[in-house]
C-alpha cells in the first residue's frame, strides 16, 4: 500500500486509519457480539483540524464522538466529560473510548512534520508537541507552572519536564516525545475509567498512536492497547492478538 513503508519505518504495526477502524468494528462484532450502532464511542485526540480532516468514515457508524481530549489528546474533559458521555450509552451495547497522541510523518519518512492542504512548506505536527519538546529543550519550563490561559499547553510541558532525561537522549525526541504523551493519556484514561459509571456491559479501551501523512497520504494509526472490560464481572481481555490477526 502506496506511503505505509514510509509510516512503518516508525510505527511497524501501523494500518490505513480506514483499515483500522474497519478491523476494530469487525473485531469487536465478532468477539463481542456488537454492531457499530450498539456502541457509543469517546475519543480523546488532539483538537488539530487534521484530525477532523482524516477522520476515518466508517467511524461514524458508532454513535458519538463526544470529544475528551484536547492538545495532544490528553483527556482534557476530565471526570465530568467521562461521567456526561457514560449516560449516553446504549444499555444494551458498550462505551468504546479511543486515545491517541499524533504525530506528523511526511512521503520521505520525516517524522514531526506534515505537508498540509494550501501550504507550500510543512508545518508542525503535532505543533503542541514539538512546542513543549523546543520549551524543554531550551530549559525554558518552569516546575508546577499551570495557567489559566493556556492550561492545556502547560500541562503537556509539565508531563514531558518530568520525562525530561528520557526525550532529551532519545534518538528521536519527538517520537519518543509522542511515547511519553501516549503513556500519561493512557494512565489518565485508565484513572477516568475507574470513577465513571456505565450504564452497560462493556468498556472498550483502544489505545495507539494516531499517524496523520501529507494531503494526500490519509490516515494511520498503531494500536498500542485494545481491551475490553466486563462490568458485571469485572474481567478484563485483550483483542489485540484477534485484531491483528
Amino acid at each position: 500500500m502506496e506511503h505505509l513503508e514510509s509510516v512503518r519505518k516508525w510505527y511497524p504495526k501501523a494500518l490505513t486509519s480506514i483499515d483500522t477502524v474497519n478491523r476494530l468494528l469487525d473485531t469487536i462484532e465478532k468477539y463481542i457480539g456488537l454492531k457499530p450502532n450498539q456502541l457509543m464511542h469517546a475519543d480523546s485526540m488532539c483538537c488539530d483540524d487534521v484530525n477532523a480532516i482524516q477522520y476515518p468514515p466508517r467511524a461514524y457508524e458508532m454513535l458519538g464522538p463526544f470529544h475528551l481530549g484536547g492538545l495532544d489528546g490528553f483527556p482534557f474533559a476530565g471526570i465530568t466529560g467521562m461521567n456526561a458521555f457514560a449516560h449516553h450509552v446504549p444499555e444494551d451495547g458498550a462505551v468504546i473510548i479511543f486515545y491517541a497522541p499524533h504525530i506528523g510523518i511526511t512521503k520521505d519518512g520525516t517524522i514531526g512534520e506534515i505537508s498540509r492542504i494550501g501550504q507550500s512548506g510543512n508545518s508542525a505536527c503535532c505543533g503542541a508537541a514539538k512546542g513543549a519538546l523546543g520549551k524543554l529543550s531550551a530549559g525554558q519550563i518552569i516546575e508546577g507552572n499551570i495557567t489559566s490561559l493556556d492550561f492545556q499547553m502547560n500541562t503537556i510541558e509539565q508531563i514531558f519536564l518530568h520525562q525530561k532525561g528520557r526525550i532529551l537522549t532519545a534518538e528521536n525526541q519527538i517520537f519518543e516525545a509522542t511515547e511519553v504523551m501516549y503513556e500519561a493519556i493512557d494512565e489518565r484514561i485508565e484513572v477516568l475509567v475507574k470513577e465513571a459509571n456505565y450504564p452497560c456491559k462493556y468498556v472498550i479501551l483502544v489505545g495507539a498512536i494516531f499517524i496523520n501523512g501529507d494531503k494526500d497520504m490519509g490516515s494511520f494509526c498503531q494500536y498500542k492497547k485494545f481491551d475490553y472490560i466486563n462490568l458485571e464481572t469485572q474481567q478484563r481481555k485483550s483483542l489485540m492478538t484477534e485484531y491483528y490477526s
